[in-house]
């Protein structure tokens, strides 16, 4: 049986780092790789003449944005799925569903009262997940490694 992995989509700038995890992952153990994107669904605030509704994304527009992820060497089946709810609970019902070995999922590092006013979707994914999940800190800067010093010999 193939391992199946789930990486969900949010299309951050982190979103390249976790596709090569996970494909890694995919490739070592002959597997699939299922991308899932998560639209939350919109909070309509008042109604009637009072109504202010935000724009939905057009979900051909967020179906091309997951066809446009692409996986270097991919010699793997590619599933792409698109569902709208609250985020952990559709990433666990899709795991769930779909029979799903690993989750693997960038994350933010969001701390203190950030955290606190966005939530973490990955710490409840961790939480509640029915299978291991691999948690990607994404970096969207990276600081170049220190030169090593080469060992002078006196003679």
């Amino acid at each position: 049986m193939k391992t199946r992995v789930l990486l969900p989509i949010d299309f951050s700038a982190g979103t390249a780092q976790a596709v090569e995890l996970a494909a890694s992952l995919v490739r070592d153990r002959d597997g699939e790789l299922f991308l899932l994107h998560v639209e939350e669904p919109l909070m309509s605030y008042g109604g009637g003449e009072f109504y202010c509704g935000l724009e939905q994304p057009h979900r051909d527009h967020l179906l091309a944005l997951l066809d446009d992820i692409k996986v270097h060497d991919a010699t793997f089946a590619i599933h792409r799925h698109l569902t709208v709810g609250l985020p952990a609970t559709a990433i666990i019902n899709f795991a769930c569903k779909h029979d799903i070995d690993y989750i693997v999922m960038p994350t933010h590092g969001r701390t203190g009262l950030n955290r606190l006013l966005m939530g973490s979707v990955a710490e409840e994914v961790v939480r509640k997940a029915p299978c291991p999940v691999l948690t990607v800190k994404c970096n969207s800067v990276r600081l170049p490694k220190a030169p090593i010093a080469k060992e002078t010999s006196h003679v």
